[in-house]
Parts: structure tokens; C-alpha cells; sequence
């Protein structure tokens, strides 16, 4: 996967927003403003990015792949992981990771907020 495959994909969510909060080089994508990729845009040959996870699930990803699967950088080891693409998961595990973070952050928002992006 690039960086250009894994926009794409976080884009295809329903209601995701890219923006550059944190400075020109880390991407950010949101739904309903809360965070659930983070990718540096200064990456050439050894893409990776965070995405939060279930703090158990977490653990065993880590246990399973601790080559590629690591505790988030600058971010809540508990629940983020930082996970390096071209190593040792395929682009459709890479995506069920993001799905399983966007999942995360989507059922975290209020039920108005949840609806009103169930029914764009």
C-alpha cells in the first residue's frame, strides 16, 4: 500500500475529512471530528500510520505481528497502534485495521451525531 492507496481507502469512509491540524506534514482523517488515522506526509520508503484500536485487540496485534504492529507513536499506547504497511500484512488486513478504527471512533460518537452520518 502508498500513501496515495491509503487516502483513498480512508476517504471512501462515509463522512471522512482530511485535514492538516497538526502542521503540513501529518495527515489527519476524522469522522463526526474525532480522530481515527493519522499518516505522516514525509514518509517515502517506509509508510506507516496510527490508528486506534481496541486496547485487548491491541495487545494481540502486537503479539501476532511485532514487526509491524507497534504502540502508537506520540499517541495513547493503549489504544493506538502504529502500524507499518509492506511488512508483514497484506492491504486488505491494513484496511480491516482501519475499518476496526473508524468502527472505534464512529460508535464513540453521540447517537445524533451517529444518525445524522447513518443517513448522508
Amino acid at each position: 500500500m502508498h500513501i496515495e492507496e491509503l487516502r483513498t481507502y480512508c476517504l471512501s469512509k462515509q463522512q471522512a475529512t482530511e485535514s492538516l491540524p497538526f502542521g503540513p506534514d501529518t495527515l489527519v482523517f476524522k469522522v463526526g471530528e474525532k480522530i481515527f488515522l493519522l499518516v505522516g506526509l514525509d514518509q517515502i520508503d517506509d509508510l506507516k500510520f496510527n490508528v486506534k484500536c481496541d486496547p485487548e485487540y491491541a495487545v494481540t496485534l502486537r503479539g501476532q505481528f511485532e514487526h509491524t504492529v507497534l504502540p502508537g507513536y506520540h499517541m495513547n499506547k493503549k489504544h493506538w497502534n502504529t502500524v507499518y504497511c509492506n511488512r508483514q500484512l497484506e492491504d486488505d488486513r491494513l484496511k480491516q485495521l482501519i475499518d476496526h478504527s473508524y468502527d472505534l471512533v464512529f460508535q464513540s460518537l453521540p447517537k445524533a451525531i451517529r444518525d445524522l452520518i447513518s443517513f448522508s
